[in-house]
């Protein structure tokens, strides 16, 4: 049976993006008449049906809702999303859920795929490849109510949900501080994505506040996975001074922390603390469970819908873009608990 060729597919052979093609075929006039010619060429050239469905959906009239994730099967985001939906359902909205699996360019791929399918609004946490924001111009200029979540974008005239992520590391360092820690490294992620950059201000206030010399050494910037975890801590237990706690921006690497030094025969809590970040259900089940910072995904998605609605429910589009703040809570477990 021969495929279907779909508006992905004319975009790709023009080089150009889908939401383009669809204007296109629509005769937007955005777009150039040579476009609009090259596009009908095309489209007549490869006998493209039309959606019918997608066709005779406008902007915000879809009663759809996109959401964009970096990764579904994270115990955070999959709260996040329960909380969009429970919203969005008691609206009468569908969600329609993509992850990009960290990887900018699906997350620009995602993006142009749910503007062409018309839905009402998008939420987005961006990837950890995501240092440019400029594939979400297009978002805000056809008017499509656009909110970030967790990972968020640095513009001011966008709606943004996030955690206090400073105060959370900085409370997680205290803790450690707290049980007679006093050489803290820390697994931090990349500096341009607001969660890492927060997390690594918290722990390094954290020391300040408490007259702890910061150590560059100490400090290790990976991906933070579960790998990167092991990687980390091995060359943190090698180094002539090693430490004697961590406080990592993930659970994930935090767990390849304990693994490792479960490996080698380390003591946790007793010769190295462990803190992590997420509150991943893992981290109450593993032994020593793994103190973390709880970050609220359902309340976070509940608040992102809710956001939505109020943008699309103003008629006279009085809102003025604002950013909700929720503040964290430690969960102290075993690993980081000294006897």
């Amino acid at each position: 049976m021969k495929k279907r060729v779909t508006i992905q597919d004319l975009a790709k052979e023009l080089n150009t993006t889908p939401s383009t093609i669809s204007r296109a075929l629509k005769n937007h006039p955005a777009i150039s008449k040579s476009m609009k010619k090259k596009v009908v060429d095309l489209a007549k050239e490869r006998n493209y049906q039309i959606n019918a469905l997608a066709a005779g959906l406008r902007i915000g009239k879809s009663k759809t809702i996109g959401v964009i994730v970096p990764r579904i099967n994270r115990d955070f985001f999959s709260n996040v999303i329960a909380g969009v939906e429970d919203m969005a359902f008691e609206n009468g909205y569908n969600v329609v859920i993509c992850q990009t699996h960290d990887k900018v360019a699906k997350e620009r791929q995602h993006l142009n795929t749910l503007i062409s399918s018309g839905v009402s609004g998008i939420l987005v946490s961006v990837g950890l490849e995501t240092n440019n924001f400029d594939h979400f111009d297009e978002v805000k200029r056809l008017g499509i109510p656009l909110i970030f979540f967790d990972r968020v974008a640095e513009q001011s005239d966008v709606n943004k949900i996030q955690n206090n992520d400073k105060a959370g590391a900085y409370k997680a360092v205290v803790h450690l501080i707290d049980n007679g820690y006093k050489r803290i490294a820390h697994f931090a992620g990349p500096d341009y994505l607001n969660v890492y950059k927060d997390r690594k201000e918290g722990y390094l206030d954290a020391l300040r506040d408490y007259n702890i010399e910061i150590e560059e050494e100490l400090i290790i910037e990976s991906d933070l996975k579960v790998e990167s975890g092991r990687v980390s801590m091995k060359q943190l237990i090698e180094l002539p001074n090693p430490p004697d706690a961590v406080f990592s921006a993930s659970d994930y690497s935090a767990l390849g922390a304990l693994l490792y030094l479960d490996e080698m025969g380390i003591d946790v809590p007793n010769q190295i603390g462990v803190v992590g970040y997420s509150n991943e259900n893992f981290t109450a089940l593993i032994s020593p469970s793994l103190t973390s910072v709880n970050q609220h995904g359902m309340e976070i998605g509940r608040y992102a819908a809710k956001v939505f609605f109020e943008e699309i429910n103003d008629q006279q589009k009085s809102l003025i873009p604002r950013t909700i703040v929720l503040d964290p809570e430690l969960i102290i477990r075993a690993s980081s608990v000294r006897k």
